[in-house]
């Protein structure tokens, strides 16, 4: 088994729809990047790229690179999760963490886990996500941005 951590953050913008974990969310705002901006889908990648020691998603999704403008975090997850197999291993579980002042996440959290369960080809009940507020507190209390933060546990096939 191996463990792998992963971290994301996005500026909030307006103009561009709210994607967390894969699922579109209503919200006044969305959060600003060359893919989807999805936060919390690109920790997760980065957490099983890391506990399998093959870099991170800015090494095999870079950002400028045309074939990634606007894409699905979730079809990159699918390939992260190919990338896993490749090199002998699956997924083991996953738990993260999202932060945002707003909207309210707890109600789209059963969506996000059955959507990443779905693009890794795994049981939903493998992926932990839980969703807080900073208090008020940094660029996300300030509702400047969001971050998410995920650990991943991987297994040799």
């Amino acid at each position: 088994m191996r463990i792998g951590f992963g971290h994301d953050v996005h500026k909030l913008a307006d103009g561009v729809p709210l994607v967390l974990g894969g699922i579109e969310i209503p919200s006044r705002q969305g959060l600003a990047g060359w893919s989807d901006a999805d936060v919390l889908t690109h920790a997760v990648m980065d957490a099983l790229l890391g506990a399998a020691a093959l870099g991170d998603i800015g090494t095999h999704f870079p950002p400028g690179d045309p074939r990634y403008k606007g894409i699905s975090s979730l079809k990159l997850l699918a390939k992260v999760g190919d990338l896993l197999k490749e090199a002998g291993y699956k997924v083991g579980n996953i738990d993260a963490t999202v932060a945002a002042e707003q909207p309210k996440l707890a109600p789209h959290i059963p969506k996000m886990r059955e959507a990443l369960a779905g693009a890794l080809n795994c049981d939903v009940d493998d992926i932990g996500i839980q969703a807080g507020t900073s208090e008020g507190l940094g660029f996300v209390g300030r509702k400047e941005g969001m971050a998410a933060w995920a650990v991943a546990l991987i297994k040799k096939i």
